[in-house]
């Protein structure tokens, strides 16, 4: 795995939300002052419910700013020998099945897939993050997974 290849796939991730963000938050907009959106009678709610949305989808687009900026902060090319924020880290199971997570500051549950591999995003706030950091490298840990107790082993921090 490669992490410069990796950190390439993450950055057109998070601008490719950035900008389904701002094409929803237009588009509510639009729709939120659309003569049609008006109210016809004191129990239309329609225009109170599209200004919402507008605000919401502009909240969407703020976060989206946010998560590029604290991932450009952490990402760095420099691997250490424990893991820490900014950590691509596979991890093997009894089944010798490598597993690869990256440590991000936020947007936890996004899922790349780089050269077939998928890679889970997880914040240190997370279980499974609050669990794997500050692990060194050929430490082994266990995790819950439906119901059955895994052993896991850390074979690369990069």
């Amino acid at each position: 795995m490669n992490k410069q290849h990796f950190i390439e796939h993450l950055k057109f991730a998070l601008e490719t939300k950035l900008q389904e963000a701002k094409q929803a938050a237009n588009s509510a907009r639009a729709d939120a002052i659309h003569e049609q959106s008006a109210a016809e009678t004191q129990y239309d709610s329609l225009s109170i419910e599209s200004a919402y949305l507008a605000q919401g989808q502009s909240e969407r687009v703020d976060d989206a700013y946010r998560a590029i900026k604290a991932f450009d902060e952490i990402c760095s090319l420099n691997s250490t020998e424990t893991i820490t924020v900014g950590s691509l880290l596979c991890c093997k199971n009894d089944n010798e099945q490598c597993l690869w997570y990256f440590i991000g500051p936020a947007e936890g549950g996004l899922k790349l897939v780089v050269k077939n591999t998928p890679i889970w995003i997880i914040t240190p706030f997370s279980p499974l993050g609050k669990l794997l950091l500050s692990k060194s490298l050929d430490e082994a840990f266990e995790w819950r997974i439906n119901s059955e107790l895994t052993e896991f082993l850390i074979t690369k921090i990069l």
